[in-house]
Formats: structure tokens, sequence, C-alpha cells
């Protein structure tokens, strides 16, 4: 299986927009997403390159597997 690996923050919004995640609010230069069902929401800086340790941290609070993250960033 491929690493992860620090993506721009446009490709990370379009990977959780397909997984159901929609855009709450902003806040300063982060982006926040909520989907019904979850108690905490996911942030998104608005970074050139989001690290990986926040890309697994918000895949963690979305419940969404390395499997699923990769099909979703082969169609975003």
């Amino acid at each position: 299986m491929p690493a992860i690996r620090a993506v721009h923050y446009s490709t990370l919004v379009r990977v959780f927009e397909l997984d159901g995640w929609t855009w709450h609010h902003t806040s300063g230069d982060h982006l926040v997403y909520v989907k019904v069902g979850f108690k905490r929401p996911i942030v998104i800086p608005k970074w050139d390159e989001v690290p990986v340790f926040i890309i697994q941290n918000n895949l963690r609070t979305a419940g969404l597997t390395r499997d699923r993250y990769f099909e979703l960033l082969a169609r975003a």
C-alpha cells in the first residue's frame, strides 16, 4: 500500500466531500467540515501542503480507512 503523503488542501477537501462531509464554516485559515452522525468536525488548514499527521487525524475522526482514502483520492 502506498504511503500517505502531504497534499494540497483543495485535494483533501475533495476527498472528504466525496465521502459526504459538508463545509460548515471557516475559522481563520481553517475549513471546518461536518457530517450527520459524527460528533466531531474535521478541520482542514488552507495550506499548500497539509502534513501527514493532520491527514491521519482527520481520517481517524472521519472513520475512513487507508484503502477508502486512496480510493477517494484517486477520484478527487
